[in-house]
């Protein structure tokens, strides 16, 4: 990401709601950045500390302000699929959709494997990327499941994590090992949790669309499968792992389970696998059986009964953090019969909104909302993400800073996505609750044109 040059610049950011569940901060109030930092925070009520002479006012009446969001799973497609995206888009796209910190999964061409990949996405990041990207790494060599690669030197390079993401790791014994391994250096151990010879051939849920449609379904068994031995695993070795993109009634079972235990594992749950059930793929006017290939994704869209179990979950602490999963492709990826469609939804302009609709609904807390998306994530990376703590508001932390507009509605258009993937099922819907500025280390990296940007004046130790 790029980096400004050092300065006295000051941005006070004023008159929102300030959210930091991580810090139990919530209520109407200022904030100040001075050189990149968080300053101050001063709710309503209490004294402000005093303002420098010269500074940029964001005026943030009915806003949400809250630490900026941490994507622990995304695709940035770079190198070798920058067809469908890069980290310059990406970024972007993650920018617009409150992130300031995206964790970009390894199965790219070449692979995250060795330690010059990591440096050229770290450094091709630093160049044209405007939110922080961290790395994962392979568990294998090529994310084939064969042999582990070499994760002392990964770390050493800079990877928060590791994950064959996509390639679920097949083998018990290698997934034995690479659990002790990671263990050694810290690091969560990510697994893609599906038993391939139950999902064989799958392109959906296995339930009553699949048949409608003439489908072939992946059973929730796929999953809650592999999810059993991955725990069981962790259990043995008392590694860290971190199970991505659940999406069964099942896996939040024994996700439960296992932390009743004291097992260290974690988890996260996309926002598409917590607003839209398997009915999605029929389309939104299910009469036509339109076989929506934007609603292809890998685990499924699930049952009602799943979304219910997922968001239960969440609200228990049972599921940590909420990702997007974000798996952006060309039209042409999409632009086919179901079967040969690619899986993967493009989320991270429409995370928040989709998001929302939860809020308003009265399902979820806005404060476990941000938690999820904040403070939580950055715990799972914790110190490896950063040389300073992100994911709160707290003096002197980077100001990383997403506001929002929870009550504006707008109506979701990929061809303005920033995202190059334009493969989203809620192209057309109207979403409420919008992004309306992100500040990366206090520099406005997407500021929605509807927010202004003004000067403010004050006297030197007056408040």
């Amino acid at each position: 990401m790029k980096r400004s040059s050092p300065s006295a610049k000051a941005l006070l950011i004023q008159g929102g709601h300030i959210l930091d569940p991580g810090l139990n901060i919530d209520g109407l109030g200022d904030l100040l950045i001075v050189d990149g930092l968080i300053s101050w925070v001063a709710l309503e009520g209490a004294k402000r500390p005093p303002l420098p002479t010269d500074y940029e006012v964001l005026n943030a009446q009915g806003l949400v302000v809250c630490p900026g969001f941490i994507d622990l799973h995304c695709h940035l497609r770079e190198p070798g699929y920058e067809y469908k995206e890069t980290i310059a888009s990406g970024t972007r796209a993650a920018a617009r959709g409150g992130f300031t910190a995206v964790c970009c999964m390894p199965n790219t061409n070449p692979p995250i494997d060795t330690r010059p990949t990591v440096e050229f996405i770290k450094d091709k990041a630093e160049r044209e990327g405007v939110v922080r990207v961290f790395p994962i790494g392979c568990i294998t060599q090529g994310g084939r499941g064969e042999a582990l690669t070499e994760m002392g030197e990964l770390t050493e390079a800079g990877v928060v994590a590791f994950s064959d993401d996509g390639n679920p790791v097949a083998s018990s014994q290698l997934m034995r090992h690479a659990l002790e391994y990671s263990k050694a250096f810290n690091l969560p151990l990510i697994d893609h949790c599906e038993d391939l010879s139950l999902a064989e051939g799958g392109v959906m849920n296995e339930g009553w669309v699949a048949t409608r449609l003439g489908l072939r379904g992946i059973p929730a068994a796929a999953e809650e499968a592999m999810v059993a031995r991955d725990i069981a695993l962790a259990e043995f070795t008392g590694a860290r792992l971190h199970l991505a993109h659940i999406s069964t009634a099942g896996s939040v079972d024994l996700v439960r389970r296992a932390k009743e235990k004291g097992i260290a594992v974690t988890a996260e749950v996309t926002p598409h696998h917590l607003t839209m059930t398997e009915e999605w793929v029929l389309g939104r006017d299910s009469m036509l059986l339109s076989y929506d290939t934007n609603a292809k994704v890998n685990p499924p869209l699930r049952t009602q009964r799943d979304i219910d179990a997922l968001l239960k979950g969440l609200t228990e602490g049972v599921i940590d953090a909420i990702a997007t999963d974000h798996a952006p492709h060309a039209t042409v990826d999409k632009l086919c019969e179901f079967d040969a469609a690619a899986f993967g939804i493009s989320g991270l302009e429409t995370a928040l909104g989709s998001l929302m609709s939860l809020v308003h609904q009265g399902r979820l807390e806005m404060a476990t909302l941000v938690s999820k998306l904040t403070s939580e994530p950055a715990a799972i990376i914790g110190k490896h993400s950063s040389d300073s703590p992100l994911g709160n508001l707290g003096e002197g932390a980077p100001a990383d800073i997403t506001l929002f507009d929870p009550n504006l509605e707008w109506r979701v258009k990929g061809e303005e996505f920033a995202s190059m993937g334009k493969n989203s099922p809620l192209e057309g819907a109207s979403l409420k609750g919008k992004v309306m500025a992100t500040l990366v280390g206090g520099k406005l990296v997407y500021r929605d044109e509807r927010l202004p940007l003004g000067k403010g004046k004050s006297k030197v130790g007056r408040g």
